[in-house]
């Protein structure tokens, strides 16, 4: 098998995930750091994998020299990103009822006009900036008063308390401080949002001091969260991956588990009419309600047992979407299986 081949399209098929992260909600989320942000925790990875930071340099093309100076440089450059010139020029234009364009481009005249124009074309594209007039008397506004203008500014702590919630539970115990870097917030951001956390419940104090969950749930159709859900649905599948990895290089899990790791992927070609539709269509729903009172038979169990010092926890990951194709010549059978 080709690996260089399947990293490519694997990494094709993750920008795409992160562009749309990027853009979800209409906020443009700073991308810049990304690059510099993959290299650190590539490295550290390979690290984790056993390979030699000399070996890591040649395979990222780099002497070592130059690969162990790039590793500290941004190691020790790691921070929040800061706001980008669509962020800005949107509070820039909030900040006033109306705003001249000869207003925004001296305000920006540091920035590439270009550039700018772009900004203020996507801007004005995604409903939050209206403009009008033309020319010298072309002038733009907010789309709302107050409410809109603070839309960069709530995003960024909008579904924090589900994310929050999901990483204690996947990653902890954690300590506050540790919470904290993996959220990049600082203890002080992200106290009153542990406050709430713990008063419902939903994550508690150990002994020792540090936070752990002993669930985690996102109920179907909740408007807040969703940052969270795709990022426990990212990680059940990084890491069944990375299993299914594992005993590919020979490290087999425990005969009693050989068969409780893994994953399939079914594909079926439908249509309008077509007799199994909704048998098909209705897996995932089935599947939902079912592992779902699985869920809490196990929780009522757990809750009256108790958890012993050492446990297993299963991670079962159910997904479905639905693809418009076009037929071309030549026969199909309809499905695909993996």
């Amino acid at each position: 098998m080709n690996i260089s081949v399947l990293i490519d399209s694997i990494v094709r098929q993750v920008t795409v995930l992160i562009a749309q992260l990027a853009t979800a909600g209409g906020v443009r989320a700073p991308v810049a750091h990304i690059a510099n942000q993959v290299f650190v925790q590539l490295a550290r990875e390979l690290e984790a994998q056993g390979v030699s930071r000399k070996v890591s340099a040649d395979m990222f093309g780099m002497a070592l020299r130059a690969y162990v100076r790039k590793l500290r440089r941004l190691g020790e450059a790691e921070s929040e990103p800061g706001v980008t010139l669509w962020q800005a020029v949107l509070d820039f234009i909030r900040g006033e009822r109306l705003v001249p364009r000869r207003r925004v481009l001296e305000r920006f005249a540091r920035d590439d006009e270009q550039q700018l124009s772009s900004v203020l074309h996507d801007l004005t594209h995604s409903g939050l900036v209206f403009s009008s007039g033309s020319g010298d008397l072309l002038v733009y506004r907010a789309a709302s008063e107050a409410e809109l203008g603070e839309l960069a500014t709530l995003a960024s702590n909008e579904g924090l308390e589900e994310l929050s919630w999901v990483l204690v539970y996947r990653e902890g115990p954690l300590t506050a401080a540790e919470l904290a870097q993996r959220l990049s917030r600082t203890e002080a951001d992200l106290a009153a949002t542990l406050q709430r956390l713990i008063a419902d419940g939903r994550v508690r104090v150990t002994e020792s001091g540090r936070l752990e969950a002993l669930d985690f749930v996102v109920p179907l159709g909740a408007t807040a969260g969703w940052e969270a859900a795709v990022f426990d649905h990212v990680q059940a599948v990084v890491q069944t991956i990375g299993q299914r990895l594992q005993r590919a290089r020979g490290s087999e899990p425990p005969a009693a588990d050989a068969d409780s790791i893994g994953g399939s992927t079914y594909s079926f070609d439908l249509w309008s009419g077509h007799p199994l539709e909704a048998e098909i269509k209705g897996q995932l729903s089935a599947l939902r309600v079912r592992l779902g009172e699985l869920r809490q038979r196990v929780a009522a169990h757990n809750k009256a047992a108790g958890l012993p010092g050492q446990y297993q926890q299963v991670v079962t990951y159910v997904g479905q979407c639905i693809l418009e194709r076009e037929a071309d010549s030549g026969t199909r059978n309809g499905v695909g299986e993996d």
